[in-house]
């Protein structure tokens, strides 16, 4: 509700920074108390999901309100043109959006203009209108149907859980830490184990998002399109792409397909308006977002130092293993290895929570990883994109559309 106040009271220069600074700063008091009052959040008193969501959801709005009307049309990206809010919502609409049953227990995000569109039935015209329908074979406007997805989607929550209650249970991050581990185990057994209990840690986020996804196409929200092949797509709130995540070649690339509503609420509110060093400050607030555990800074302070070095690798030396084809195999079987120690020794803070073992960890693989970024953002060229360029691209890309709807 003070939120909902700042929406209607605040200058519309301000209004995103209001928001934001009020949701955020409610977010993190609550995560502090979470901590020291309610006993680091054990069974009920673990309010943190929900309201992690919610302030995704009101500084999205806010941003998006801000975009549509206090800004001129030249100024937004394509994305943040077609998402602008252009009036301000009523209460009703605002407490729907922030409160529906779909998504506040596990989200995920989504945009306000796609919502409203749901609710009034109008999303799938919306959507089909985007990717021009008649192009696609229709001589109607279709009515998809979500069963197909919804049933797909469960039976991975249904293996997810299998994998969690087996895999999960027999292969706890605490083990990499043991000390009769590291004093029996070579450094690259050590490394091998790692990934493994990184694998068995992932069921449980496959489950809960891919469920989540599912819920909201069995209402009916969540329909995307039409693909090249003229199949109807539900994946406008699929939160993670299991296949493009195991097969990661880039860091990059894991990170977009991993909590994907959550990345793009971060590069729509963070990433798109940071006027330098986007992405640095993208992964604090990422931490600030996710609490006040020392691990998760570890991980998204150490991911600074690894996206940056991959894309320095990326600049520097892809463009000489883009052929012959044999070649790129080897390159890609290489940076697949690469990327997913990488974001095992990354993530592993995440798990773990506290300085002590966390430290203890790096340790006991000699900070190679950041030893390795280090040298590389010392030894090779960077090409920064600053705020200025970001704004060109994205200008040429909106030109581009409106060229293309003329």
């Amino acid at each position: 509700m003070m939120n909902y106040g700042i929406m209607n009271m605040a200058s519309i220069p301000n209004i995103h920074r209001y928001s934001f600074v009020v949701a955020m700063g409610y977010l993190t008091l609550c995560h502090i108390s979470r901590i020291y009052i309610f006993h680091y959040g054990i069974l009920t008193t673990d309010f943190s999901g929900p309201l992690m969501i919610i302030t995704q959801k009101i500084t999205t709005l806010a941003c998006q309100l801000h975009d549509g009307i206090g800004r001129q049309a030249e100024e937004l990206t394509a994305e943040q043109n077609r998402l602008a809010v252009k009036s301000r919502p009523s209460l009703l609409e605002y407490l729907s959006y922030l409160l529906n049953f779909m998504s506040i227990i596990a989200g995920p995000c989504s945009n306000y203009k796609d919502y409203i569109a749901f609710i009034e039935g109008r999303h799938v015209h919306m959507k089909l209108l985007e990717v021009n329908w008649k192009q696609k074979g229709y001589d109607r406007l279709p009515d998809p149907s979500p069963t197909g997805a919804v049933m797909y989607k469960l039976c991975i929550t249904l293996v997810s859980l299998i994998l969690f209650l087996t895999l999960t249970k027999n292969f706890p991050m605490a083990y990499i830490i043991d000390n009769e581990f590291l004093d029996k185990t070579p450094f690259l057994s050590r490394l091998g184990y790692l990934y493994i209990v990184t694998q068995a840690a992932k069921p449980k986020y496959y489950f809960a998002w891919t469920l989540a996804d599912a819920v909201n196409n069995a209402a009916g929200y969540g329909f995307s399109g039409v693909d090249e092949k003229g199949t109807f797509r539900w994946d406008l709130l699929s939160n993670l792409n299991i296949w493009n995540i195991e097969t990661a070649t880039s860091f990059k690339m894991y990170i977009e397909n991993w909590n994907i509503q959550t990345a793009a609420w971060l590069k729509r509110v963070c990433y798109d308006r940071a006027p330098w060093y986007p992405t640095a400050l993208t992964f604090i607030l990422s931490a600030l977002w996710h609490g006040i555990y020392p691990g998760y800074y570890f991980t998204f302070l150490t991911g600074i130092l690894i996206t940056l070095a991959a894309r320095a690798i990326r600049n520097n030396c892809r463009h000489y293993f883009l052929s012959p084809v044999p070649l790129k195999i080897a390159y890609d079987v290489v940076t697949w290895a690469v990327t997913q120690l990488a974001v095992c020794y990354t993530v592993a803070p995440f798990v773990m929570l506290a300085v002590e073992p966390t430290i203890k960890f790096y340790k006991s693989v000699y900070f190679h990883m950041h030893i390795l970024s280090i040298l590389v953002l010392l030894l090779l060229p960077v090409r920064p994109q600053t705020h200025s360029v970001r704004r060109a691209q994205n200008q040429a890309m909106l030109n581009s559309i409106k060229n293309k709807d003329k």
